[in-house]
């Protein structure tokens, strides 16, 4: 599968997905508190996208191969849950960490992102987790560029994050998305700088990288008795995980972050610093 360059009239389409894609997150912001379960935060989500935003939930019935279809309109996944959690129906609570993934499709394109979110005022090692992992994509949005290549996103996520004392998730990674959810190229979130594949204008793809309070290693979720569904992955350690997501397009001149919202958190400060620099 080749690499999907971008044209004017696609761009324009996926600004649009994208945007929609932030602001089902900023609608659902006020709702995720202590008390509120995922499944009605799913619910929430998909009334939005389908009766007032006129798009599809991307994930609802979703099958790639050797998976069965995915059962709801978003992604939650929860404290040590590493990415595709299932919305249930156990209420969040004071202290959990969540992460919260959503697709939407809008006159076929995709708009894809995430972001965590800390329930009541949550421990200072969840909250600094959230926030390095938030900086952390950062880190790798800023090296975005035509010329770059992709192995510098990845070499400078790693660097921060384990310099920070945590660890990358390297089973999951970035992607392309355009027409299709998942596209090439992959992105990894570690690596060499001056590897992989060079960055070109017209390129989109998403940087979400996964970090672990403990060891990187993962593994399916099979809690007692209760068979694995498919889809849940967790840190082997139980220890807890954060990710955070944009999609990203690769300009003329540098990158634009089409993931972006009236309610999307600020960029950290080095960010106007690096741009600047760029």
């Amino acid at each position: 599968m080749t690499i999907v360059i971008k044209n004017a009239e696609e761009i324009a389409a996926m600004r649009e997905a994208c945007r929609l894609a932030s602001e089902v997150l900023d609608m659902l912001t006020p709702h995720v508190r202590a008390g509120v379960t995922t499944l009605e935060i799913d619910r929430l989500a998909h009334d939005y996208m389908v009766n007032v935003q006129g798009g599809v939930p991307a994930t609802l019935n979703y099958q790639p191969p050797g998976y069965p279809p995915y059962p709801a309109s978003l992604c939650t996944s929860l404290n040590d849950v590493v990415c595709h959690g299932i919305p249930d129906e156990r209420p969040l609570k004071n202290g959990d960490i969540l992460n919260i993934d959503v697709t939407i499709i809008k006159n076929g394109f995709h708009g894809d992102n995430s972001r965590m979110f800390v329930i009541g005022e949550g421990s200072i090692a969840a909250r600094r987790l959230c926030q390095i992992t938030y900086e952390a994509m950062w880190k790798g949005i800023v090296k975005v560029r035509p010329g770059a290549r992709l192995g510098d996103i990845g070499h400078a996520i790693q660097t921060f994050a384990e310099n920070a004392g945590f660890s990358i998730v390297r089973e999951f990674c970035g992607h392309g998305v355009g027409r299709r959810f998942h596209e090439e190229p992959q992105v990894l979130h570690y690596g060499r700088p001056g590897t992989l594949e060079e960055l070109q204008p017209g390129m989109i793809f998403t940087i979400e990288p996964m970090i672990n309070a403990g060891r990187r290693e993962i593994k399916e979720d099979r809690k007692g008795n209760r068979p694995y569904d498919g889809w849940t992955i967790v840190t082997r350690d139980r220890s807890l995980s954060a990710q955070w997501e944009h999609t990203v397009l690769v300009t003329d001149s540098g990158y634009e972050v089409l993931t972006l919202s009236a309610g999307s958190p600020p960029p950290p400060a080095f960010v106007t610093a690096a741009t600047a620099a760029s």
